[in-house]
């Protein structure tokens, strides 16, 4: 497998190079996902890649997808290169354990935040108002400590360069209808619960998440990566203790690096030391194999 940062695919058209994912469309109703090594903060793309990151990405995605498709369907048909269509194979140095052919689906305008924990954006919105994006919490709550019930926390999708933007779910609703908002409510904390339960029996918090879902002929599936450091705050169950921040197997660790520079979040980036990009790597993989319990393929 190669180190990728950026994929050039000349049989199939290009359809979006976004911060991590390389989109192509092989017909009207099927499309390449390429997850490369890519690696975005604040909403940046750093120049330096994390090596085999995508495939990290790609891997937990497809175990995760696995466990919770009794749930709710999800839009893949393929994950290996001999299964793709045979313009793909010469490629598979560049796509093997990092790419997916999946059903298009109409992406739905939300993304899906579950909060398990109060941490992050969520922590500083209940220092100051006392709730988050809306829903009104105790009094007397601890950075990091654990929520009665996970919250449902939508926010609008950014284009690439810009910030998400939280909204209540009134604003969801508004924006999606009622029905459908409410079952993408229900879906986010049931698979949010059964993944955070799984994860716990490995030694791992999941803080909290986000989810993107997509309409497929009328019907509800799940879509993009799924429960990833990305996508997700993980925490070692080992040392937690509400009241303060904590270590993390996710790109916290380089958010941290990156907020201790002179550097004011926007483009260029500060280049990454060999030991930062190395140490984002290990936090990665330390998540894959936790988690499956494998090495990964590379």
């Amino acid at each position: 497998m190669n180190v990728v940062t950026k994929t050039n695919i000349t049989e199939y058209p290009l359809i979006s190079r976004g911060k991590v994912r390389d989109i192509y469309e092989i017909d009207k109703d099927t499309l390449l996902l390429v997850t490369t090594d890519r690696m975005s903060a604040f909403d940046v793309i750093m120049n330096e890649p994390i090596p085999y990151k995508g495939v990290v990405l790609n891997q937990i995605t497809l175990f995760w997808m696995e466990m919770f498709k009794d749930i709710l369907p999800n839009h893949l048909i393929a994950s290996e290169v001999k299964d793709f269509p045979e313009p793909l194979h010469k490629y598979a140095a560049d796509l093997e354990g990092r790419s997916v052919l999946v059903r298009k689906a109409k992406p739905l305008p939300i993304e899906c935040i579950i909060r398990g924990h109060i941490t992050g954006s969520g922590w500083k919105d209940y220092l100051k108002t006392g709730s988050v994006c809306g829903h009104k919490l105790p009094e007397g709550l601890k950075e990091s400590e654990k929520l009665a019930t996970p919250l449902f926390t939508p926010s609008t999708k950014a284009e690439l360069g810009e910030h998400d933007e939280n909204i209540t779910v009134e604003q969801a609703i508004n924006m999606i209808g009622e029905e459908l908002a409410r079952k993408v409510e229900a879906v986010s904390i049931a698979i949010f619960s059964q993944g955070r339960e799984y994860a716990e029996s490995k030694g791992i918090i999941i803080a909290d998440t986000k989810f993107e879902f997509g309409l497929l002929d009328g019907e509800l599936i799940l879509i993009d990566e799924v429960l990833t450091p990305d996508s997700s705050r993980f925490w070692p169950m080992a040392g937690y203790e509400a009241g303060k921040g904590q270590p993390s197997f996710d790109k916290q660790y380089l958010r941290d690096w990156l907020s201790a520079q002179p550097w004011d979040k926007t483009p260029p980036p500060p280049a990454l030391p060999e030991n930062v990009i190395a140490e984002t790597r290990k936090k990665y993989e330390e998540a894959y194999s936790i988690l499956t319990g494998k090495a990964l393929p590379c």
